[in-house]
């Protein structure tokens, strides 16, 4: 459903890093031609292999990003959180969307069709610089996390994601609570382990008061603790 911009909306378009730096003039364009729409917790924003049409930023609510290979598997790329662009990296490699979007909240999102983005490319090139910017550093977290998969034992990679979502997502709530829903199979597929071993060690650490799990919300109560996990040495 088409959606008026909420007055902190503006802001967070402001603030957005594909259009960092920007002057007042261009901001004015971009806004003018974003599309709003709020969608409810559970609406697809855009299916994988689906044609790559428009880009996207999060004005409020939460987004994940997921792959699904050809058994059905899924695989939880990442969550998407208000003030994030999303959809930008398929849109300008003119192919297809190489992954699911989908709510996991009442969500408001703003978006910009191909043309009308080129277009502000074309008048504001800081806008391309961006985008590079943009692109590296997805690049250099998918990477991160392929590393991880490869040379680090489940317990670490756990603690890394827990980290990066509470980075993410928790540190503006004041706790160490990841302030949106989160199941054990989410962060099984988000470090590259099975169900199994995931409910193991969340469970371990729940017994040692590392954290809390409710209703698919997760609190880390030690973050010291969980850190010196994620730092141990060798494997």
């Amino acid at each position: 459903m088409q959606h008026d911009l909420p007055a902190s909306g503006t802001q967070v378009l402001r603030g957005l890093e594909l259009f960092s730096g920007l002057p007042e003039v261009a901001l004015a364009e971009i806004l003018a031609d974003a599309q709003i729409y709020e969608l409810d917790k559970d609406t697809v924003v855009f299916r994988q292999g689906e044609c790559a049409e428009h880009c996207y930023a999060l004005i409020t609510g939460r987004v994940r990003i997921s792959q699904s290979d050809e058994e059905g598997e899924q695989l939880l790329v990442r969550f998407i959180s208000a003030g994030e662009m999303f959809g930008t990296v398929a849109l300008f490699t003119g192919g297809n969307y190489p992954a699911e979007g989908t709510t996991t909240l009442k969500s408001v999102i703003a978006r910009w069709p191909e043309a009308s983005l080129l277009r502000l490319i074309e008048r504001h090139p800081r806008i391309a610089l961006n985008i590079l910017k943009v692109t590296g550093a997805r690049l250099r977290e998918m990477q991160e996390r392929l590393r991880e998969v490869a040379t680090q034992r489940a317990h670490r990679r756990i603690a890394r994601v827990l980290l990066r979502l509470h980075a993410q997502a928790g540190q503006s709530t004041g706790s160490g609570e990841i302030s949106f829903p989160l199941t054990r199979q989410d962060i099984a597929a988000m470090c590259g382990t099975t169900l199994h071993t995931a409910s193991r060690v969340l469970t371990d650490w729940e017994k040692r008061g590392l954290l809390t799990t409710h209703r698919s919300h997760v609190v880390l109560r030690r973050l010291k603790d969980i850190q010196s996990i994620a730092d141990e040495p060798g494997i």
